[in-house]
């Protein structure tokens, strides 16, 4: 039989998806499983996007650019000064979503045997794309007792040497929920300078901050502007995951030069995911701050009960809609998948991330789990309901 290759063997599996046969089985068995194991809302899509779909007036649904209508390049251009980020529609490429985005720029700044070093926790993904390129990750870790802010400046320059070519940060954080501050984003920008780095952004989840800090993009950094590549999507704040639209942005015209290369080896982004998130960019104010206010009150319930239960500890996430909690067993990857396979509560369960799949330094994340709070607050609080139930049973199975 021929040999799969050593990229694809290395590629970690998704610890976000990997117990979906689980859960698969446990709903085959009846049982009602609530996904809190994966950041799709359940907030409906715009009508808005969705009537331009209902509405198509096309006889051909042909290619688009290799980099995205220009149409919606230019009204990006107006979405994003609102956060005053200053671009031009020449600064943005369409992508096949986010994780297009991603990969995109690591294969155009790259080689094989470069270096990027990444705080984590971290979202799984970066890892697989990483690898895909023939580059390694090399990480520096938050703790879940500091609130997984970044941790001191000093350890990652301590990473630096001559195959080091970037940074990556996801701001707000996936899967911590960690918000920068401006001090942290200042600190990563003159390590970028001093050594000459890329800083690769992902900030697809900056509609959703919930402290009183000013958002601080990496294009809000001076200094570098040339070195920073901002990966970004509307799968989130629209809810329109489906779609597969992303950005990517960078002012550095080389850069983007290459860039183009893979984007029309790639031919085109989703013709119909373009016309909808175009249409989406005129989604009301209304909208977005009842998505918002919901997102914020899950938030505000989801911790507070999870810290009541005992045993249980999870810092206040300033953003996104994840937070990473600490749970009283010895191995979440075993507890999680415990849930789905052997546990029920009145018919329910629930499928939760095991953290250890953000961390590369092994033993890191091995009592945790990523929880996403993309669920409407009753089922979050039956959720809730059956977490405390099994972690109170299977913690008394194992001392049996």
């Amino acid at each position: 039989m021929p040999k799969i290759s050593t990229r694809g063997i290395e590629v970690p599996a998704s610890p976000i998806r990997k117990l979906a046969p689980l859960s698969d089985s446990a709903k085959a068995r009846g049982l009602k499983v609530y996904h809190l194991n994966i950041g799709q809302p359940d907030i409906p899509t715009p009508e808005i996007g969705l009537n331009a779909i209902r509405h198509l007036d096309r006889s051909i649904l042909e290619y688009s650019p290799s980099d995205g209508f220009r149409s919606f390049r230019e009204k990006l251009t107006t979405y994003y000064s609102k956060f005053k980020i200053n671009v031009s529609a020449d600064d943005i490429i369409i992508t096949a979503g986010g994780s297009e985005a991603v990969l995109f720029a690591l294969m155009a700044c790259l080689n094989p045997g470069d270096e990027i070093i990444v705080p984590e926790p971290a979202y799984a993904n970066y890892m697989a794309f990483a690898i895909s390129v023939g580059a390694v990750i090399r990480t520096v870790a938050s703790s879940i007792e500091e609130g997984f802010a970044l941790p001191p400046i000093e350890k990652f320059e301590a990473l630096i040497n001559k195959n080091t070519k970037g940074i990556l940060i996801c701001n707000p954080n996936n899967p911590s929920g960690y918000l920068y501050s401006r001090a942290e984003m200042n600190k990563i920008r003159d390590l970028v300078k001093k050594y000459d780095l890329y800083l690769f952004s992902d900030e697809v989840y900056r509609e959703f901050i919930y402290t009183g800090s000013p958002y601080i993009s990496a294009l809000h950094l001076v200094g570098i502007e040339d070195h920073v590549v901002l990966i970004d999507s509307v799968s989130k704040r629209y809810s329109e995951c489906g779609i597969r639209i992303g950005m990517l942005i960078t002012k550095n015209k080389e850069l983007r030069k290459t860039l183009m290369k893979f984007c029309q080896a790639r031919l085109s982004p989703p013709l119909l995911g373009q016309i909808v998130a175009e249409a989406s960019l005129n989604t009301s104010d209304d909208y977005m701050m009842e998505v918002y206010e919901e997102f914020l009150e899950r938030r505000n319930y989801l911790v507070d009960t999870l810290n009541k239960i005992p045993g249980v500890y999870s810092p206040i996430p300033m953003g996104s809609f994840y937070t990473i909690a600490r749970l009283p067993v010895d191995d979440a990857d075993q507890f999680c998948a415990w849930c789905l396979s052997d546990f029920e509560y009145e018919g329910q369960t629930i499928f939760m991330a095991p953290a250890s799949g953000f961390y590369t330094q092994p033993g890191l994340g091995k009592n945790e789990v990523r929880i996403a709070y993309v669920l409407k607050k009753e089922e979050l609080q039956k959720a809730m309901q059956i977490l405390e139930r099994a972690l109170d049973e299977y913690n008394k199975m194992k001392v049996v």
